[in-house]
């Protein structure tokens, strides 16, 4: 089995505050995570005009855009951890504007229809991982038709439920597992690979995601303190809550082993204190020597 891979996306909870927006990215690499993801928009181009005109709630949403200036120090911070770098973008000059700082595209399930953006991140020739929730399976293959031919791509497509927070009872893992065969079909022309993205802060979820369905690829929502923007609904993981997550999963990694029947370092010295064939007395009868007087 693979090693997982653990992303946190930290979404608005950076409340515009290039500071705070640090001390995430320091607490994601504090919990043991591999990467951080946050998220470009500009409001003008994520809604239509006569939403922003009639609708107060989504002109709020201004306040939850990240500053374009944040992208190099928030980079730059997060490649001194050892950690990737990422952030979807919402809007197609956002892929140019973010290409010199990431190390992935992330496109969020909202945008699952816009081929355009794919098209766009794609052919920038970095991974492209992308979430799927409210999707059909006709909609998920119609994305895979309108990049396959960029042979060799790596993609990874992460199931979701786009619910926040999601419901246990709606998680729906086992669509991991059908997806992972309806796109068999692409595996000759894609590196794919299949993960979850989360809104439900349940450890069972995430630990079943990663060892029942493998998903090589877990995002979560985070906030480093119950103060960000999005953590009210409870679909964020406060540090504390995930790296307990995280150092499950990798000491079970580290507990699969490379599967030889032989015997473990840990166990050497007790091999001689075995029953003896002889006399199915313990230990072997040339450990019993060393107890003669």
């Amino acid at each position: 089995m693979s090693r997982t891979r653990f992303v946190a996306e930290i979404s608005s909870n950076h409340n515009r505050d290039l500071r705070r927006a640090i001390k995430m990215v320091d607490a994601a690499a504090e919990a043991g995570c591999d990467g951080v993801k946050f998220q470009l928009f500009k409001i003008e181009e994520l809604f239509a005009p006569q939403i922003l005109a009639n609708s107060t709630t989504h002109r709020e949403r201004r306040k939850w855009e990240l500053p374009l200036e944040f992208i190099p120090a928030l980079s730059k911070r997060t490649r001194e951890l050892g950690m990737e770098f990422s952030c979807t973008p919402f809007y197609l000059d956002a892929v140019k504007e973010l290409e010199p700082f990431v190390d992935f595209y992330k496109i969020a399930s909202y945008e699952l229809l816009w081929h355009d953006l794919f098209k766009a991140c794609i052919e920038t020739g970095k991974p492209l991982i992308f979430s799927t929730g409210m999707s059909t399976l006709e909609e998920i293959i119609n994305v895979m038709q309108s990049i396959e031919h960029y042979r060799g791509a790596e993609v990874t497509v992460l199931r979701c439920t786009s619910a926040y927070p999601t419901p246990v009872t709606d998680a729906n893992l086992s669509s991991i597992k059908t997806l992972r065969r309806a796109l068999l079909p692409f595996e000759d022309k894609l590196k794919l690979s299949f993960g979850w993205s989360d809104h439900t802060v349940s450890p069972a979820i995430l630990l079943s995601a990663a060892f029942r369905y493998q998903a090589s690829f877990i995002e979560f929502h985070f906030d480093l303190d119950g103060d960000g923007e999005e953590f009210g609904p409870g679909h964020c993981w406060l540090p504390s809550q995930i790296s307990t997550v995280i150092k499950m999963v990798r000491d079970a990694e580290l507990g699969n082993g490379e599967g030889l029947i032989k015997p473990r370092s840990s166990e050497i010295n007790d091999r001689n204190w075995r029953a003896d064939p002889k006399d199915g007395l313990r230990p072997l009868a040339s450990e019993r020597t060393i107890f003669e007087k």
